[in-house]
């Protein structure tokens, strides 16, 4: 190393010298901080070495590791605004459709899967790396002070920043005595020696700084852990239909790069019966209150069937997975017969609602059987209106007045045709592609539709069949979820709370009490304490300590004082 180099990083040393003669190893010892290298320009006269050991100088400081905690919380910011692919691809698709100019971007960016792109991974990584960086030699250190021993009293006690003195007639091993003892009892550590008694506490302040550090990682990792084996898929369930936990079963899954299906739990469930209340007057009429499922579950591929309910925010929790209850709707019990009277179809359709009062709108599709009068095969479709509390004819529009199923009605609408099912592309099952298809007419030419209460039936024009609406059916929509690192990020997030507060709140301090006899054979006592940082609790902790100690050891009469009441006394016999 050349001599420039040295120059600068000899500076912090004389200055501790410096100090030396004033607090001695105490206050030399004390501080609990790392020590700051040299100064990073002297990193450049090693090379690719320097420069490597210069890096990870920096990658693993407080500062880095501050700004790529920063880093990674803007990061998650476009992750929030935009949608994800992993979350929802058909909101990505829509948003790349309304924002064609900045989806070149976005792509090269990863913005459509920001928190599997390579910049919030590099982010990530390099924190965990600079968290491990700083705890492993902040961890030996700390282990160092815990097996090493508090310091010797300095030389002048009186320069310290908290300091007491007075004269005793006690012994000077008797004080020392009742100093250690007064000491450990509470909770310092202390050391005797030669004419002192150096006491030492708040080992609980860097322990808490490590544990906050730790907590740290173990988030990190429990996040990194879930979000590579989290799985969630929902599933809508009609009353008396079931489930089964496989990939096939699921209206739409999403789950982590390294998930498997072997990693679904097996059980299965059948919703017996769901039930819902509503406030049904004043001003909040309409208001849900309280909404349950109740359900038959079968854990494993041969579990023995058991009744469990269902509620919101109260989840059914199977060998690591939670099964939320999520909504609910109407679904209408159908049936369509052809022009032969022949019954093609008859099923429970889902509606999806529209609004609070469940309104709700969806799509019947006729796929397989149905035959016109001319004997060609066709495929019959009806969009679907449905309101559970009708307003009345003439009452307005098609608009629901309640949830509850009051006067259900629904409206349809019917065509003919080809549905677009066999083309192979994915079609949404609440809605009807009516490209293809032709609307059933009257005989003035006006679109035909018609509105139905549970029982009646629509026959369609020119002889093609008819449409009976015969009940109603519920429905529930749950969501299945597995977060294995849920538990060890919450042990973690408390952990971090606890070490951040034992960082704050414990203070690192020393106390040292001197006792000596003087040249008149009367013992003066010193105290004085050290912290790391300003506060106004060191002072009356050596005070209450002092006043303890003054107790056993209580102040001796000045010697000016001593004369002149030894003279007063001598006087008042004469």
């Amino acid at each position: 190393m050349s001599t420039t180099d040295k120059a600068p990083a000899e500076a912090p040393q004389q200055s501790e010298d410096a100090a030396e003669p004033a607090l001695g190893a105490a206050g030399a010892q004390l501080s609990t901080a790392p020590v700051e290298d040299a100064p990073t320009g002297a990193a450049a006269g090693f090379g690719v070495i320097g420069w490597a050991r210069w890096f990870w100088r920096q990658l693993t400081s407080m500062r880095v590791a501050l700004i790529l905690l920063f880093l990674l919380s803007l990061g998650a910011i476009p992750g929030s605004l935009i949608p994800q692919t992993s979350v929802d691809a058909m909101k990505v698709a829509e948003w790349q459709r309304t924002h064609e100019f900045w989806v070149p971007l976005a792509e090269k960016l990863q913005l459509f899967d920001v928190y599997t792109s390579f910049w919030f991974s590099a982010i990530y990584i390099l924190l965990f790396v600079s968290l491990i960086g700083c705890i492993v030699p902040r961890t030996w250190q700390f282990v160092g002070q815990l097996r090493g021993r508090p310091p010797a009293a300095p030389k002048r006690l009186d320069r310290l920043p908290a300091h007491t003195t007075w004269r005793t007639d006690t012994s000077p091993d008797e004080v020392l005595a009742h100093a250690t003892t007064l000491l450990g009892r509470r909770r310092f550590r202390t050391e005797g020696g030669t004419g002192h008694v150096a006491a030492e506490k708040g080992y609980l302040r860097e322990t808490g700084n490590l544990v906050f550090h730790l907590a740290l990682i173990v988030m990190l990792v429990a996040f990194a852990w879930g979000k590579l084996y989290t799985s969630e898929g929902g599933k809508l369930v009609l009353r008396g239909s079931g489930f089964s936990n496989t990939l096939t079963q699921y209206d739409d899954f999403k789950s982590g790069s390294l998930f498997t299906p072997d990693d679904l739990p097996p059980f299965s469930f059948t919703l017996d019966r769901f039930d819902a209340t509503y406030e049904k007057t004043g001003p909040q009429k309409g208001t849900p209150r309280d909404f349950k499922a109740y359900v038959t579950l079968s854990k494993g591929a041969h579990g023995a069937p058991q009744k469990a309910e269902i509620e919101v925010n109260k989840p059914l929790e199977v060998d690591g997975a939670k099964v939320y209850l999520l909504g609910h709707g109407y679904a209408p019990v159908i049936s369509v017969t052809d022009p032969t009277g022949k019954v093609i179809f008859r099923n429970a359709v889902p509606m999806l609602p529209q609004d609070s009062n469940l309104t709700s709108a969806g799509a019947i599709k006729v796929t397989d059987g149905y035959r016109n009068k001319n004997g060609e095969k066709e495929q019959l479709g009806f969009s679907a209106q449905f309101v559970p509390t009708f307003a009345g004819k003439g009452g307005g529009t098609m608009l629901s007045q309640f949830p509850a199923a009051d006067l259900p009605v629904i409206a349809l609408n019917a065509y003919h045709g080809s549905l677009g099912v066999d083309s192979g592309l994915p079609q949404n099952v609440y809605q009807l592609d009516t490209r293809k298809m032709q609307q059933f007419t009257k005989e003035n030419g006006d679109p035909f539709a018609q509105m139905l209460e549970p029982k009646e039936t629509m026959t369609l024009p020119d002889g093609a069949g008819t449409v009976t609406f015969e009940g109603i059916e519920r429905w529930a929509t749950f969501s299945v979820t597995r977060q294995p690192g849920s538990g060890l990020a919450l042990a973690g997030a408390i952990a971090a709370i606890a070490g951040l507060a034992g960082s704050l709140f414990i203070q690192r301090r020393r106390i040292w009490v001197r006792a000596v006899a003087g040249k008149d054979g009367v013992t003066v006592v010193e105290m004085a304490g050290l912290g790391r940082s300003e506060s106004a609790r060191l002072p009356q902790e050596l005070a209450d300590l002092a006043a303890v100690l003054h107790e056993r050891a209580p102040s001796a009469p000045h010697p000016v004082e001593a004369q002149a009441e030894a003279e007063e006394e001598q006087g008042e016999r004469g």
